[in-house]
């Protein structure tokens, strides 16, 4: 594959090609998103999907599992990925949100996204999460990819569709006992429309780099000073490596944003991590 260069942005000017660091462990065979710590260096949370225990691992790159938080307060449908954000607009205080927005036949009046502040420490515990409903301002859509702005707590899904790379929503007003409302800001297409399908994305701490994974491929959309999530709809978009997975469906940038980890569904699978060049 023939890299086009990230010239003048922060992060990767060209990525390495993935190697392997490990293996998805047992304990999340449906390992359908992850998300690298703001809190604690080298460890990445990570979930299965539907008709799991509703629980979230605190997971190395090697796949080791260093603390199973079981979580409380709420009956998920269909978590489908994961991001790490301030708890508020503003805000100091990190969160882990989970977005339960997984629709396959898209039927479901309204979706979710659960938030519970980053553990202090890497432990087993017991944790409740707050709810927060919305409703797409379209209809009913099936997404896999949850994007929060750690800048400015802005929060966006991408939808899964087979007509593009999905269609792209700032998810507004969310609030515990409120009502969030998903407003769509546009379409996203790769070169040719050579692909679609998108499982999972992940927005570079500079907030102008964003990754989006399909079950094929990887695709990096650049927006040198990028403000908000609407900016990418007119965004450079760029082939970066991939890793051969089963079932593709988790990727994360570091949390110091020079590379990202690459996650799929099925246990033993491979845990491949991207490095500058």
């Amino acid at each position: 594959m023939q890299q086009v260069p990230a010239t003048g942005m922060e992060g990767c000017v060209i990525y390495a090609d993935g190697r392997k660091t490990g293996a998805v462990p047992r304990q999340v065979p449906e390992l359908s998103g992850l998300a690298a710590s703001q809190q604690h260096p080298g460890i990445f949370w990570g979930h299965n999907d539907s008709n799991n225990a509703f629980e979230l691992f605190a997971l190395d790159e090697t796949g080791a599992v260093k603390a199973t938080l079981k979580l409380t307060g709420a009956d998920p449908r269909d978590i489908e990925d994961i991001a790490v954000g301030p708890c508020a607009p503003g805000g100091k205080e990190s969160c882990i949100f989970l977005a339960d927005t997984g629709d396959n036949f898209e039927r479901r009046k309204e979706v979710r996204l659960f938030r519970l502040p980053e553990p202090a420490t890497v432990a087993d515990a017991t944790l409740p999460v707050e709810s927060l409903p919305f409703t797409y301002e379209d209809g009913a859509h099936d997404a896999e990819s949850l994007i929060v702005d750690t800048r400015s707590g802005q929060v966006g899904v991408l939808t899964k569709t087979r007509a593009s790379l999905g269609d792209l929503y700032a998810v507004e007003g969310l609030k515990p006992g409120g009502m969030g409302k998903a407003r769509k800001l546009g379409t996203l297409r790769v070169p040719d429309d050579v692909d679609r399908l998108s499982t999972a994305a992940a927005l570079h701490p500079s907030g102008e780099r964003l990754l989006v994974r399909t079950y094929t491929r990887v695709w990096e959309l650049r927006r040198p000073d990028a403000k908000r999530l609407e900016d990418f709809v007119q965004a450079q978009v760029v082939e970066v490596p991939g890793a051969s997975q089963a079932q593709a469906e988790a990727v994360t940038f570091l949390e110091d944003g020079r590379g990202y980890l690459l996650g799929s569904e099925f246990a033993r699978e491979p845990l491949v991590r991207v490095d500058c060049r």
